[in-house]
């Protein structure tokens, strides 16, 4: 199952960011994903293979 994300969409993911925050926005999709962390505005970029690694999956979008 392959789940589409957008640029604008909110994930969260299954480990917290160091401020404490699972909370992130896509900012760029497609080979890397880049995204930005909701609580402190951080910057991050992922491969796809991390990406989809890292995103918690629990709800269908």
């Amino acid at each position: 199952m392959s789940i589409n994300y957008t640029v604008g969409q909110t994930i969260t993911t299954r480990k917290p960011h160091a401020c404490g925050s699972s909370s992130w926005t896509v900012l760029r999709v497609g080979a890397d994903y880049k995204l930005q962390c909701n609580n402190c505005k951080r910057v991050v970029m992922l491969d796809s293979q991390q990406f989809h690694k890292a995103v918690k999956n629990d709800e269908q979008r």
